[in-house]
């Protein structure tokens, strides 16, 4: 899938539910939970021993699903990742032979950047479409708007992450800069682990009606 669909799938909705799964089954559950609340893309955290199964049940059981596998953090799971009918990767930061392989590929990436300096790295490895990470520990809304400004014009956007919350997620949608605001909120591993997937079905509704209100 290219970068282009890409960004239009996660521009409808505004909103990139982040997840960290401890069981195979969780991403599922967690797919059919976003999709009854009007969300229709899903990132899954290449952070645990059971993510890289989550993902593949995920994308068999919900090929209508946008499907990202996040904290890619080296070139080696790119192939794999791409023979899984994964459709895009989020890394936490820029390693030059992860972006490599994934143009190879052709498998759509934004890498994580914080500072004007790994923009510029990013713009110089052919990326434009990034992943603003630690978003709150890194100035928030505040300091991705001062991190945007020297390059307008250059087709620069982002997907922030790292500790936003709800009430946060307000700030970032403000910005024309940002495609999507990237929140773990949604399916947070408390809502997994308790069973309670209608409460993510009810976060997805109300994210979804929020960001379009902005």
């Amino acid at each position: 899938m290219k970068v282009d669909s890409i960004l239009r799938r996660i521009r409808a909705p505004r909103v990139l539910p982040i997840a960290v799964v401890q069981h195979e089954e969780d991403g599922c559950r967690l797919a059919d939970a976003l999709l009854a609340g009007g969300i229709k893309v899903l990132e899954i955290t290449l952070r645990t021993p059971a993510s890289r199964e989550a993902l593949r049940m995920a994308r068999r059981r919900f090929p209508e699903l946008l499907l990202g596998a996040g904290t890619i953090l080296d070139a080696e799971v790119v192939q794999e990742l791409v023979d899984d009918g994964i459709d895009f990767g989020v890394s936490p930061g820029l390693d030059e032979a992860t972006i490599q392989q994934c143009a190879a590929l052709e498998f759509p990436l934004f890498p994580g950047v914080m500072t004007p300096s790994e923009v510029t790295r990013a713009l110089a490895l052919g990326c434009s479409h990034l992943k603003f990470f630690p978003a709150e520990s890194a100035g928030g809304a505040n300091g991705l708007k001062a991190l945007a400004a020297p390059f307008k014009g250059k087709n620069v956007s982002f997907v922030p992450t790292g500790g936003i919350t709800v009430q946060q997620a307000e700030a970032y949608w403000n910005l024309p800069e940002v495609d999507a605001v990237g929140g773990s909120w949604l399916v947070a591993s408390s809502l997994q682990a308790a069973g309670r997937y209608n409460e993510v079905t009810r976060l997805a509704k109300e994210a979804l009606a929020l960001s379009q209100e902005t």
